[in-house]
């Protein structure tokens, strides 16, 4: 058989994710067991985090496994050694692989060359095990999403990215808000234009919106950028005002870290009434222990 990765949402089908994350609902109630007992996760981090690492090292953890965390101080990644030699070295030595890197293209590299499972922990493009969690959540707090409106407001980064996938393969309608000159990749809003629309309008986006989600203005490898995006991003604040046009029961959601009173209100995130970013944030343990589960398998 074919060894399975995990660079996209789109890696899996309908009825895997879903497996998945109801494997996930599963191990949060029973967190602990020896099912990764003997198995070696390698961790390679070319950019900083702390959810991403701190959940997969715990959850090798706890199912009896471990964890190698890698920066490019600790490999010859760092001194340049090309990515197929360093997938083929380091993939006869583990188990499983997670990469957390800049350019997409640099994870579907290395696992071309990997002879175990690769999980994308976050690439310029996408991140699809932020989704894993994020539906898990919306499934515990408000059952299927099927057929719901969720709304993205902010940059057509990354994130935004993985919930079009997400759109497409949970059966759910996207509205994106975004400033011009900020949208998500063209091509990926017109393959999935059945259910995706882009807009500049926050209000007509959030409108009878089931869930909300927003990430910060500037991302990693962006710094620079901060103080132009603060003025033109602005509009596209997360607050009371705009989840008054949300659908009611509607859910926030936040993939952290935020920057209170820039995308978000700091009096939103912590109003339970709508955030749910710190179970959403919990559920990248259980989402990815389940993710690794089904990859192993």
């Amino acid at each position: 058989m074919a060894t399975r990765h995990f660079l996209s949402l789109l890696d899996l089908t309908p009825n895997e994710l879903h497996g998945v994350i109801n494997r996930a609902i599963e191990l949060k109630q029973s967190p602990v067991s020896d099912i990764f007992a003997g198995k070696v996760l390698a961790m390679i981090f070319e950019k900083s985090s702390t959810r991403t690492r701190i959940s997969f090292e715990a959850g090798m953890a706890q199912l009896g496994g471990s964890a190698i965390f890698l920066s490019p101080r600790d490999t010859q990644l760092g001194r340049g050694e090309p990515i197929e030699d360093s997938a083929r070295v380091i993939s006869s030595m583990v188990d499983i692989v997670m990469v957390r890197t800049f350019a997409h293209q640099q994870i579907e590299t290395f696992a071309a060359n990997s002879s175990v499972p690769v999980i994308n922990a976050l690439t310029d493009d996408l991140h699809p095990c932020q989704l894993l969690a994020d539906m898990q959540t919306y499934i515990e707090k408000r059952g299927s999403i099927k057929g719901k409106t969720v709304a993205w407001i902010g940059d057509g980064n990354n994130m935004c990215h993985s919930y079009i996938n997400a759109a497409r393969q949970f059966d759910f309608t996207l509205r994106v808000a975004c400033p011009v000159g900020f949208e998500p990749n063209s091509d990926l809003v017109q393959t999935n234009s059945d259910r995706v629309t882009v807009m500049q309008d926050p209000n007509a986006a959030v409108k009878g919106a089931d869930l909300v989600v927003t990430d910060v203005w500037a991302s990693m490898g962006q710094e620079d950028e901060q103080d132009d995006r603060l003025e033109v991003f602005a509009p596209y604040q997360v607050n009371h005002s705009l989840m008054a046009h949300a659908a009611s029961g509607a859910l926030f959601m936040h993939c952290l870290p935020a920057h209170r009173g820039e995308e978000v209100s700091a009096e939103l995130l912590e109003d339970p009434q709508y955030s749910v970013v710190w179970d959403e944030a919990e559920n990248r343990l259980h989402a990815q222990k389940a993710l690794m589960e089904f990859l192993l398998a």
